[in-house]
């Protein structure tokens, strides 16, 4: 149904309902916009859009940018000119970036100063004859455009399997891909993040993740902006920064979403203790968190719930309560209500409760594929319309999911399957190591053994002794790696996941403490 609810334009409707209420705040520039300004910049930059660029119905609006309210607005009038957005990860390198615009073919990119090399780079290898420069508000392209635009509003048409983003995966195995956001999966995600956080027309976010990921989009930005609420934008996560503006340098903040790192990197900042006067919600996802890090937000009267997603599912798919029931503290919670989930085996069966097997999903909320690349939605969907997650997962009798690795990542030793997760989990207890990854390599005997590499935190000395005990006291046998290896940092991908692959590949060139 073309005209029907997927054709509700969020901003427009909060304008006209609540014209001076405050729909975002940049930390950066200190600029202010309530909904009423931000529908009149959208509308103006929707018709700059198609009356002075020549964007056409369909074309793709890459955008290269620092959080910033300017990026929001782009996504905006992406969706008053029937364009698709196209965020880009600038913490990748220039040949990679190149390769995404080659691939997504677009009319034209956005690109906030600090990239102007880059951005030109980019528009000459993928033959983009458009580019307008964006600085915060300052004078210059992007802000004349808007200037000599119409602030006229148009009303558009938008089915649920519409296309609003294409978000790029990191490409930790290969060529990343654009995953297809669809404004079904944009609604739901407004809708379920809205009853399981509380989120109202007085929510104030804060977005310190960054807006080309779909947690800096989506968990809470928005979700809050569906509701009438505040985002309030900051250009890089300072930790600092963040502890001020969390203590209500800005006004109150009652949400905010993070990952593991970022949240530690909170624990150990001054002030860290006072954060809790106002959040209502505060979550963590992108990885396994350690009990610590919870444990840390507890006692300053805090539940850190944790959830799992993924960019092509919601990107929310299961959620904690906010009560961790006993004994359910490691899980990643329910599902979303828009979701059917089930845990399956290799050929796509379902497997009863307790077993471990790949979680599949289906519905609303799932992905309509990826960017011209058939040949990846045949491996993404099985046959019977199930995304494949490529998540190892259970869900116990209570109906609580358990995320237990990658699907990729698990070896076999010995006949017994592995899982990394549950020994870096392990490992991570230990206050003197800063991170930890492990892999599984060949084996004579075993076919394959865990490979632990070991970031220690200065000025610490432990040795592969205490790490082996330390693992005797918590996992079988079979699970405690045949190798420790220390280094000073792990490899990680513009996205910040650590490349495992990377890790197989020099194994045999780092320094080694070995136990065997």
């Amino acid at each position: 149904m073309a005209d029907g609810i997927y054709s509700i334009d969020w901003i427009a409707h909060h304008a006209e309902r609540s014209p001076d209420s405050i729909a975002c705040v940049d930390a950066y520039s200190d600029r202010t916009f309530s909904y009423a300004g931000f529908d009149d910049r959208i509308s103006r930059l929707a018709n700059a859009l198609r009356d002075q660029l020549g964007i056409t119905e369909g074309a793709r609006v890459l955008v290269l940018s620092r959080n910033d309210t300017d990026v929001f607005e782009l996504q905006f009038a992406c969706h008053r000119a029937l364009a698709l957005f196209v965020p880009l990860n600038w913490r990748l390198s220039a040949a990679e970036l190149e390769a995404i615009a080659r691939d997504a073919a677009p009319s034209i990119i956005f690109y906030g100063s600090e990239f102007r090399g880059v951005a030109e780079q980019v528009a000459h290898a993928a033959c983009i004859d458009k580019s307008i420069e964006m600085r915060s508000g300052g004078a210059g392209e992007y802000e004349a455009s808007l200037a000599r635009s119409s602030s006229k509003r148009r009303e558009v048409p938008h089915d649920r399997n519409d296309i609003w983003a294409l978000l790029y995966t990191s490409g930790t195995t290969g060529k990343p891909k654009g995953a297809q956001v669809t404004f079904g999966m944009a609604l739901c995600n407004a809708v379920f993040l809205g009853h399981q956080f509380r989120i109202f027309e007085d929510s104030r976010n804060l977005v310190t993740l960054p807006t080309f990921h779909t947690g800096g989009l989506n968990v809470f930005a928005n979700p809050v902006f569906f509701a009438g609420g505040t985002n309030l934008i900051v250009r890089d996560f300072e930790p600092p920064l963040v502890i001020e503006l969390l203590n209500g340098r800005q006004g109150d903040v009652t949400h905010m979403m993070g990952v593991p790192t970022t949240h530690s990197m909170l624990i150990e900042t001054p002030g860290f203790d006072r954060i809790g006067k106002t959040l209502r919600e505060v979550c963590v996802a992108g990885a396994p968190c350690p009990p610590s890090t919870i444990e840390s937000y507890a006692e300053i009267g805090l539940a850190l719930r944790q959830f799992w997603g993924m960019t092509e599912v919601g990107p929310l798919g299961l959620v904690m309560p906010r009560r961790s029931p006993e004994g359910k503290k490691t899980s990643s919670g329910r599902p979303n209500i828009f979701g059917k989930f089930i845990i399956a085996d290799s050929d796509g069966r379902e497997i009863p409760d307790g077993q471990i097997g790949e979680l599949l999903v289906k519905g609303p909320i799932v992905t309509s594929g990826y960017w011209q690349r058939p040949e990846a939605d045949a491996v993404a969907f099985n046959g019977e319309g199930w995304f494949r997650t490529g998540d190892a997962a259970c869900r116990d009798d209570d109906g609580y999911f358990f995320i237990v690795d990658r699907w990729k990542d698990m070896f076999i030793s010995g006949g017994e399957n592995v899982y990394p997760a549950e020994i870096e989990n392990a490992l991570s207890e230990i206050d003197e190591i800063v991170e930890c990854a492990v892999v599984g390599v060949p084996d004579s005997k075993w076919g394959e053994v865990g490979l632990a590499f070991i970031v220690r935190r200065p000025p610490s000395t432990i040795d592969t002794l205490r790490l082996q005990r330390h693992c005797e006291q918590r996992l079988a046998r079979y699970k405690i790696p045949k190798e420790f290896v220390f280094v000073e940092e792990l490899p990680r991908n513009a996205s910040g996941k650590v490349l495992k692959t990377k890790l197989k590949e020099n194994q045999q060139s780092l320094h080694q403490e070995t136990f065997r």
